[in-house]
C-alpha cells in the first residue's frame, strides 16, 4: 500500500469517528450504518494496521538499508529521551536501556501506531506520553538477560525503577566497581539476593575479597564469573588461592586467563592440582604446567582434565604413563585433545583392532592421539585402496603411520607391501644387530613380537643397558621375552628402579625371569610384597621363584598364598589401598 494511501485511510477513520462522536452513534445499538458501518470501520482499523506493519519490515525496522538504520535510530533516540527526561534515569542508563535492547524494543514498535515514517520520533514520544512502560523489563534485557530469565523476577505492584531503590543502588554499586553492565544479569541469576542488600553491605563484601590479596579488577572478574561469592561462600575459593601459592602460581596469571563468561568451581579445580601432586610431581612443576597450559586447569574447571585421566586409566594407563602425557602435553586446547583422542580410538575401534592392541597404543602414544584429527575409516580405505586388517597392522608397527591420515592432509595410494616391508626390514637390522641369526626361528618369534619402529626398539634396549644391566644380559632377557621392550623407556626405567631399589631384588633375579617387565607394576609390587610378609610370618617357604609367584592368575595366587593366612586377607586389602597408584 503506498503512503498516499495510508494517509487517505487514516483520513477516513477519523470522519467515521467524527460522524459517530457527533451523532452519539454506538456500533452495537445504532441503526445508522448498520452492520455496513461498523464493518468498514474494522476493515479500515485492519487496512491501516496491515500497512504499518509492513511499513516497519520494509523500510522501517526491519530494513537493512541505510533509510531502515536512520528510522530505528529515531525510534530509540525516542526511547533514550523518555528515559533519560521523562524518567529522569541516568543518561548512561537510558541510553542502555533504550539502544541495547532488541526484544523489549520491537516488542515495542509493534504497538505503536506509527502514520509516517519520517516522524517516526514524534509517534514514539507521543506513544509514551500516554503509555508509560514497565522499566524493569528493558532494565533486565540491557544486563544482559533474556525475556525468559527474568519475567520471573517482574515486580507485580511497581513499573518504575526509581521504586526500587535497593535495586538500584547495588546495581550502581557493582557497575561502578569495575563490572561491565551485561555481566551484572548473571550475578542477578546467579545470586538474586545481592540485589536486596542493605546500602553498604556489598561494598563489604567486595572489600573482603580485596582483603584476599586480590585487585580490585580481578575482583571484578572472579565476582562475574562466580557470583556466589558475593553470598559469603568464600571458604573453597580461599583454599584455591592459597593451593595457587603453593604451586608459585601469582594473582597476575589469575587475572591474565580467567574469563567472566565461563563459571567456575573452585573445589573441582583445588582437586586437580592435587591430584597432580599425588602422580609425583612436585608443587613447582604442577605451577609450570598450569603456566603453559592454563585450560587444563580453567576449561570447565578441570573436569575436563580428569574427564581426560578417566579415559586414560579405563585403557589402562599407569601413573608414569599419566606423567608423561603431561610432561608432552601439546600446544593445543584440552578439550580439542580429549575429543582428538576418543575420535583416534573409535577409529582404532572402527579398523577392528584387537582391545588389547587399542589398550597399547592409548597408552604408550596418548600425546600422538590427542594431536591428530583423523580422517573417516572408509575415506582412509578407499584412498588407501587397502582392508581394515593391512590398517590394523600398519598401525601396530608404526602408530606414527596415523599422522599421514589426518584431515587437510592429502593420501597418497599404499604402494604393495613397500611401507611393511621397511618396519620389517628395520626391526630385522636392529634383531641383527644384536646377534639373531637372520631367518632363524628365534628372529622369526621375535619379529612378530616386537611392536614400534627400530628406532624406537634400540632407544627401549639403551633404556635397559643404562639401568644396571649389561649389554650381553639385556640380549639374553631379549631373546627370552621379546615383549618387553614393548614398552616406553619411562616405564621400563619405572620397573627397573621398583625391582632393584624399593623391592631389593638383583640382576639375577632378573635374568632368570625377564619377562616380570612385561608385568605391570601393581601386580609386581602386590604379590611381591605379600610374599615377603608371608616369609616373615613363616607361612611359605623361602626361595620361591618369581615365576612361581608372577605368572599365575590372580586367582591362582589368592587362593595360594592368600587366603591359606590367618591374617592374608587383611594384609592383601591393605596392600590395595596403599599403592592403589604405584
Amino acid at each position: 500500500m503506498s503512503r498516499l494511501q495510508i494517509i487517505r485511510a487514516s483520513h477516513l477513520l477519523r470522519w467515521i469517528s467524527l460522524l459517530s462522536a457527533n451523532s452519539n452513534f454506538k456500533s452495537s445499538k445504532s441503526n445508522l450504518y448498520g452492520y455496513g458501518s461498523h464493518h468498514l470501520v474494522q476493515k479500515v482499523r485492519l487496512y491501516i494496521t496491515e500497512s504499518s506493519i509492513d511499513l516497519k519490515k520494509g523500510v522501517g525496522f526491519g530494513g537493512n538499508g541505510k533509510m531502515g538504520r536512520i528510522v530505528k535510530a529515531q525510534a530509540q533516540s525516542a526511547l533514550v529521551e523518555y528515559f533519560h527526561l521523562t524518567r529522569s534515569l541516568r543518561i548512561m542508563d537510558a541510553e542502555n536501556m533504550g539502544k541495547n535492547t532488541p526484544e523489549f524494543f520491537n516488542r515495542l514498535m509493534k504497538i505503536v501506531d506509527i502514520d509516517d515514517d519520517s516522524k517516526i520520533k514524534h509517534s514514539v514520544m507521543r506513544f509514551l506520553r500516554y503509555h508509560p512502560v514497565n522499566e524493569f523489563e528493558p532494565f533486565f534485557e540491557s544486563i544482559g538477560l533474556d525475556y525468559s530469565e527474568y519475567v520471573e523476577y517482574l515486580p507485580r505492584n511497581l513499573m518504575f525503577l526509581c521504586d526500587d531503590e535497593l535495586l538500584l543502588d547495588n546495581y550502581y554499586v557493582l557497575y561502578n566497581y569495575g563490572i561491565e553492565r551485561n555481566r551484572i544479569g548473571k550475578i542477578f541469576k546467579e545470586a538474586n539476593e545481592v540485589f536486596r542488600y542493605d546500602l553498604g553491605s556489598l561494598q563489604i563484601k567486595l572489600r573482603s575479597l580485596e582483603n584476599l590479596g586480590l585487585r580490585r579488577s580481578l575482583v571484578a572478574k572472579i565476582v562475574a564469573a562466580s557470583p556466589h561469592l558475593l553470598r559469603g561462600d568464600v571458604d573453597e575459593f580461599v583454599e584455591f588461592l592459597e593451593m595457587l601459592k603453593m604451586v608459585e602460581i601469582g594473582c597476575e596469571w589469575l587475572s591474565k586467563n580467567i574469563c567472566e563468561e565461563d563459571s567456575y568451581c573452585w573445589k573441582c579445580m583445588l582437586q586437580l592440582m592435587c591430584f597432580l601432586c599425588k602422580l609425583g610431581w612436585s608443587e613447582k612443576q604442577v605451577g609450570e604446567l598450569i603456566k603453559q597450559h592454563p585450560d587444563l586447569l580453567l576449561k570447565c574447571s578441570g573436569r575436563v582434565t580428569f574427564g581426560l585421566i578417566g579415559l586414560l586409566l579405563k585403557f589402562g594407563a599407569t601413573k608414569s604413563d599419566l606423567h608423561t602425557l603431561f610432561h608432552q602435553f601439546p600446544q593445543i586446547p584440552v578439550l580439542k585433545f580429549t575429543k582428538n583422542l576418543h575420535t583416534s580410538y573409535m577409529f582404532l575401534s572402527e579398523i577392528d583392532m584387537a582391545a588389547r592392541d587399542i589398550g597399547k597404543i592409548v597408552c604408550s602414544y596418548p600425546a600422538l592421539l590427542g594431536s591428530i584429527e583423523l580422517k573417516k575409516v572408509n575415506s582412509i580405505l578407499s584412498l588407501l585402496s587397502c582392508g581394515r586388517n593391512r590398517l590394523c597392522q600398519m598401525v601396530n608397527d608404526d602408530p606414527f603411520t596415523l599422522e599421514a591420515w589426518v584431515l587437510g592432509r592429502r593420501v597418497e595410494r599404499l604402494e604393495t607391501q613397500k611401507r611393511a616391508d621397511k618396519s620389517m626390514a628395520l626391526k630385522t637390522e636392529f634383531l641383527i644387530s644384536l646377534g639373531f641369526s637372520e631367518n632363524s626361528e628365534d628372529m622369526e618369534k621375535s619379529l612378530k613380537m616386537l611392536r614400534g619402529r627400530g628406532v624406537e626398539l634400540q632407544e627401549r634396549f639403551d633404556c635397559l643397558v643404562k639401568n644396571g644391566l649389561s649389554r650381553e644380559e639385556t640380549i639374553r632377557m631379549v631373546r627370552i621375552s621379546p615383549q618387553i621392550l614393548n614398552q616406553t623407556r619411562d616405564v621400563i626405567e619405572t620397573k627397573i628402579r621398583l625391582f632393584f631399589e624399593e623391592l631389593g631384588y638383583g640382576v639375577s633375579d632378573l635374568l632368570t625371569h625377564p619377562k616380570i617387565i612385561s608385568y605391570t607394576i601393581k601386580r609386581v609390587k602386590l604379590r611381591l610384597l605379600m610374599y615377603r610378609w608371608l616369609k616373615g610370618q613363616g607361612a611359605v617357604r623361602p626361595g620361591l621363584s618369581l615365576s612361581t609367584l608372577l605368572a599365575t592368575t590372580d586367582e591362582e595366587f589368592f587362593r595360594a598364598y592368600v587366603a591359606p593366612h590367618a591374617r592374608g586377607l587383611e594384609f592383601w586389602i591393605s596392600l590395595n589401598k596403599k599403592h592403589i597408584f604405584k
